[in-house]
């Protein structure tokens, strides 16, 4: 597994928002292929990698009359640095702060990290302090690939299919788009893409973005008088009508927000964009309708200067999941027979199973038992990764009662 892991770190898989292929970065194309060879010398079923979406998907034959059941994971890597990843191994971990990079000297210190005393005596992976590692998700990969050759050794009549794939540009948002469900005929599946051991997420927020376009009258001060509107100014008229406690920085739990994500213009003209977060489906709704009510009270001020593109991104699945519970009642026996204890909250965010479950497929997000997503302090431990490959195979065990 650990093998596995370092060797599909080294790929660069950072996915880019701006690019309009599918991928959007060819590194991902590239442990796509791997992947798909892997599944196929492994022995694997029905392994194809579809053009059409980037998905890898493959079977492991079982029972047919048996229930069947998927693994999901993402390809690519957060918006950080991905060149020339380097894992560092630290053995038998003393709970002192680590040395990422001496030349550079790059030390991750409990102090910053506290939560890495939970991992003395364990085997830390970490970067090298320059980039990030990508456990998110390249851990799900290998734990689920390790998963499979346990499974491998288990009567196949015993079991159901367990279907698997592996997806791209999950970190921007758009993987589970094309995700065809006609390829994945399971009865629920589940996202390894969670942090610490012990987590599920199957709660998560209602999204939706809007960008808006204000038209300013850019004139020389001298002449303003009357004539001049500024865009900026209209910008920030729409961003304090907005409540200003209702932001992430002040929110929590249930608590959902907007937030201003980006800013750009001069006085002629100015563009932003805003997410708009909450898990209430109704309280979802009233925030987007409050976006558009500000919007059209300015507009009657300035004379239609204003416009805005506004759309959901995907919805919080726990709804959906509520009327089948049954991936998330598996899931929690198959860690309490592990010895592992749930660790269940609302997912202030979203996953490729958010959009999967609203394709059909109840899809919860299960952990991988790495920490520090998305920078130079990500780490993970052996321990844990084993953690979540033996829960795959507890999982699948447990729906093959």
């Amino acid at each position: 597994m650990i093998v596995d892991f370092l060797r599909y770190a080294k790929i660069n898989t950072r996915s880019d928002a701006s690019s309009q292929t599918i991928p959007t970065t060819p590194g991902q194309v590239e442990l796509a292929l791997l992947l798909r060879d892997q599944l196929q010398s492994m022995g694997l079923n029905d392994v194809l990698y579809h053009e059409k979406n980037s998905f890898v998907i493959g079977r492991l034959a079982g029972n047919p009359d048996k229930t069947a059941v998927g693994f999901i994971a993402h390809v690519d890597t957060a918006d950080f640095a991905a060149e020339n990843i380097q894992p560092q191994i630290h053995e038998n971990y003393d709970g002192k702060d680590v040395c990422l990079n001496e030349p550079l000297g790059i030390m991750m210190t409990v102090a910053e990290f506290p939560n890495l005393k939970d991992y003395i005596g364990e085997t830390l992976i970490t970067t090298d302090g320059t980039t990030l590692l990508g456990a998110d998700d390249k851990a799900g990969i290998a734990e689920i690939i390790d998963a499979l050759r346990i499974l491998q050794t288990i009567d196949p009549q015993e079991r159901g299919d367990v279907w698997i794939a592996f997806g791209p540009d999950e970190e921007i948002g758009k993987g589970a788009d094309l995700f065809d469900p006609a390829d994945f005929p399971v009865a629920f599946a589940y996202t390894m893409d969670s942090g610490r051991v012990g987590h599920m997420e199957y709660e998560t927020f209602n999204a939706a973005r809007i960008d808006i376009q204000i038209n300013g009258t850019s004139v020389h001060p001298g002449t303003a008088y009357g004539r001049l509107v500024n865009a900026l100014k209209i910008a920030n008229q729409i961003d304090a009508a907005l409540p200003q406690a209702e932001v992430p920085e002040k929110t929590k739990d249930y608590q959902g927000f907007y937030l201003l994500h980006n800013l750009a213009g001069h006085i002629g003209q100015a563009e932003l964009s805003y997410i708009i977060r909450d898990h209430d489906q109704t309280l979802f709704q009233k925030r987007k309708e409050k976006m558009v009510q500000i919007i059209e009270k300015l507009n009657e001020y300035y004379g239609e200067r204003i416009t805005y593109q506004l759309y959901d991104q995907y919805y919080n699945m726990g709804d959906r999941i509520k009327e089948n519970p049954q991936s998330v009642i598996i899931a929690r026996q198959a860690m309490k027979d592990l010895g592992i204890t749930p660790i269940e909250a609302p997912f202030r965010g979203g996953t490729d199973g958010s959009k999967i479950t609203y394709k059909g497929i109840p899809t919860p997000n299960l952990f991988t038992g790495g920490e520090n997503f998305h920078g130079q302090y990500e780490f993970i431990t052996v321990e844990a990764m084993a953690k979540a490959r033996d829960l795959i195979v507890a999982i699948v065990k447990r729906v093959a009662e």
